[in-house]
């Protein structure tokens, strides 16, 4: 015991030294200021940036946590151009690992597009690139890192092309994004092992007791009747929502009656933001860097990685609110235009979470597919989740923010809101005559495994999909999960069929919300591999997405060894991820660990009891997942059980006990039942079978966790578990061997 607590504090002081390494470093790179090139400089109709990536530390909530800056700063620089120049970037790598930079909504030559060892070469540690491209278009863009979980960690920023004829507006740049304390790498594999920390920090678990209280517990039965988890709208707890890096940004150059063009970038991991204005009605003139006929409404949502320009009127003296409220409504953040006394905008109460579970359970069947209900959605104009919000629906609390203050309710009335059906080119966007090339792509997955997929594959596991030059490549897409995806296709904009004809509006992100048929169209104009992918950060990198190939495409000098270079590309989908559960308790010892990516788990466990009867065993299992859903896993793997037993006993199944000295190979299959209650049937080497029934975590409070567990060799246990913090618990559990005990539970 002693060794195994010296381990856990071993452990933890490596974690430690290693942040403070990369602070050390953070101030190293650093101090490398004097020696750097002009941020920007005008060539002729060159407009040249040097741009330097470094390790850093910030301080947002009272605690110093690593980051990645550009040239100091998060969100990074924006870069400004004008449309018909050449951009010329120099990017200098200046932190301890590779990186990359990817040109969002550009169009450019594919070895330009910043996706390492799929388009391009990845910036090694104290490399530069030179990035060198003709500005072909004009609008609101944004630049981000295309590595791993960089994005997060603060690589991001705006890029700007204006047209050559300035216009008479003024305008202002405002990037959106999302902040969390914990290393972005740790939130990745949280949310593959199903840990609920940022729903208790999010108050949104939807356990037994709140269910009781409303009066929702049928709700939350067929809910769990149909194997689904809590309901949600965002995957991650978020510390800070940012405007242009700060919590409150402030416009006061602005003045009464001035109209200002706003170019938003959601430059968000994973959030997309409510926006909402105090001064009057928003009025949408382009998406995704393309110009729309102007349309005035009271409020739209950004998806992570659009990019609106909106034009808002300062209608009197005074500064007014331009409020963004993530999906979540957990914080808020805000853009003040104008000096002098403050006009809030009204901000949006909490979410009705057991509706919205109530709406879901209507929307799927018993095998996690969306029900066809004879509805045709397309293009966000009829919004399921609108039975979770008080301002739409009514309900308590709408007259309430998430913060508790009394706030002024909402209107009731003809609330505006944008949808996709809204938008027109103000020019015909028809592509040229031509062969059509057809797909359907049905996005798949699951919240309790978290694996995103399209047709049930992820990147690695699919084709590449080919495409040749000169056709016209239409795309249906179908929602078969309980989320929204922003899927952003790069190199190419590409139509959105939204019944406005030959003015439909071009877009290079398409937000499509649960059970929504959407249908896209482009022009295969370009040559080489192109990522299309969900851009929420976490379901990009577990395997949502696909890569369009030209056919016959010349060779990508960036990419000399196309065979290595995709597996670096695949290897994203493919990471396993670790978990670990100890308890410590008074009469014994239990432990979990495990290694699982989207297909495969590697596991072993550990009783150890302290009383003469309980004695110890252990299970290593090797095992793979079947099905979108995962509710099957067949495993193999090695048993060793020891157990003092005066006299021989037998199993419910009538066999003599074998686990007084056991120590065989095992084989099962796991089926998780309504309820998520998993059935575990095995036989091991000896031919003695084993039945067994449990769940664990069932969720009694926010904090109070249940966890029962029986099997036909009449063992069985049952335990709880009260979450402290998402490392520390106490936790009690009466054990038929062990007996009754309590303690704590340490998890990772």
């Amino acid at each position: 015991m002693k060794r195994l607590l010296f381990i856990i504090l071993l452990f933890w002081s490596g974690v430690a030294f290693a942040q403070h390494h990369m602070a050390g470093m953070a101030y190293h790179n650093m101090s490398r200021a004097e020696m750097r090139l002009p941020f920007f400089e005008q060539k002729g109709n060159h407009a040249i940036y040097h741009i330097y990536l470094n390790d850093t530390t910030v301080n947002y909530n009272g605690k110093a946590r690593p980051a990645m800056a550009i040239n100091g700063s998060i969100p990074a620089p924006t870069l400004n151009f004008t449309e018909g120049d050449t951009a010329e970037i120099y990017v200098h790598n200046e932190m301890m690992m590779e990186t990359s930079l990817h040109w969002h909504g550009l169009i450019l030559p594919n070895n330009q597009d910043g996706v390492s060892y799929l388009t391009t070469t990845p910036i090694m540690p104290g490399k530069t690139y030179h990035f060198k491209f003709p500005l072909v278009q004009h609008g609101t863009y944004w630049y981000h890192s295309h590595t791993m979980t960089q994005e997060q960690s603060g690589l991001y920023g705006a890029f700007i092309i204006r047209e050559r004829e300035k216009t008479a507006i003024k305008d202002y740049t405002l990037v959106l994004s999302d902040w969390t304390d914990e290393n972005p790498d740790n939130v990745e594999r949280m949310l593959h092992n199903a840990n609920d920390w940022f729903a208790i920090k999010k108050s949104s678990t939807q356990n037994y007791a709140e269910a009781i209280r409303t009066g929702h517990l049928k709700t939350k039965l067929t809910n769990e009747w149909k194997g689904m988890l809590a309901m949600d709208v965002s995957d991650v707890y978020y510390d800070n929502f940012f405007a242009n890096g700060k919590v409150e940004d402030r416009a006061p150059q602005f003045k009464a009656g001035d109209k200002v063009r706003l170019r938003i970038v959601n430059g968000a991991s994973s959030t997309y933001f409510w926006l909402t204005y105090a001064g009057g009605k928003i009025e949408v003139v382009a998406n995704d860097g393309a110009d729309v006929q102007p349309v005035a409404v009271d409020r739209l949502i950004i998806a992570a990685a659009e990019t609106y320009d909106v034009v808002v009127t300062i209608p009197k003296d005074g500064s007014y609110e331009f409020l963004a409220t993530p999906e979540d409504r957990t914080k808020h953040t805000s853009l003040w235009l104008g000096p002098g006394e403050k006009h809030a905008a009204v901000h949006l109460p909490k979410l009705k979470y057991f509706e919205g579970m109530k709406m879901m359970n209507g929307m799927m069947d018993m095998h996690g597919n969306m029900k066809n209900m004879g509805m045709d959605m397309a293009n966000q104009v009829m919004d399921m989740n609108t039975v979770m919000y008080p301002e739409i629906s009514g309900a308590e609390n709408a007259a309430r923010d998430t913060s508790g203050m009394n706030m002024p309710g909402m209107p009731m009335g003809d609330l505006v809101t944008l949808n996709y059906g809204m938008l027109k080119s103000p020019v015909k966007t028809t592509l040229p005559t031509g062969h059509v090339k057809d797909l359907y792509f049905e996005l798949t997955g699951n919240m309790n495994r978290y694996v995103w997929t399209i047709n049930n594959k992820t990147v690695s596991e699919a084709d590449k999909i080919l495409i040749k030059k000169g056709e016209n490549v239409r795309v249906i897409l179908y929602n078969n999960t309980m989320m929204r995806h922003p899927m952003h296709l790069h190199g190419h904009f590409f139509r959105v069929l939204n019944g406005q004809g030959e003015y439909s509006p071009m877009k290079n992100t398409l937000d499509i919300m649960p059970m929504e048929r959407d249908t896209i169209e482009f022009r295969a104009t370009e040559s080489g591999d192109w990522f299309f992918h969900c851009h929420i950060l976490y379901h990009m990198m577990s395997g949502m997405g696909r890569i369009f190939s030209y056919e016959n495409s010349p060779p990508n000098p960036d990419i000399p060894d196309p065979a290595s270079s995709i597996k670096k590309v695949y290897a994203d989908d493919r990471r396993f991820y670790a978990s670990a559960r100890l308890g410590l308790e008074s009469n014994g010892s239990d432990a979990t660990a495990s290694l699982a990516n989207t297909r495969w788990k590697f596991s072993t466990l550990w009783h150890l009891g302290l009383n003469d009867r309980s004695g110890y065993e252990s299970e290593t299992m090797a095992g793979r997942y079947f099905g979108r859903m995962q509710w099957l896993h067949g495993y193999v793997g090695f048993d060793y059980h020891y157990q003092k037993i005066s006299a021989p006993e037998k199993t419910l199944l009538g066999q003599v006990s074998n686990k007084n000295n056991r120590h065989t190979v095992i084989a099962g299959l796991a089926y998780t039942l309504p309820m998520l209650f998993v059935a575990d049937a095995r036989i091991d080497g000896n031919g003695k079978v084993r039945l067994q029934l449990g769940r664990e975590d069932i969720p009694v409070t926010s904090r109070l966790r249940l966890n029962l567990v029986g099997n036909t060799d009449r063992e069985y246990t049952a335990g709880l578990l009260y979450i402290v913090t998402k490392s520390f618990s106490f936790s009690a559990h009466y054990d038929s061997d062990m007996g009754l005990g309590g303690g704590l539970t340490l998890t990772y």
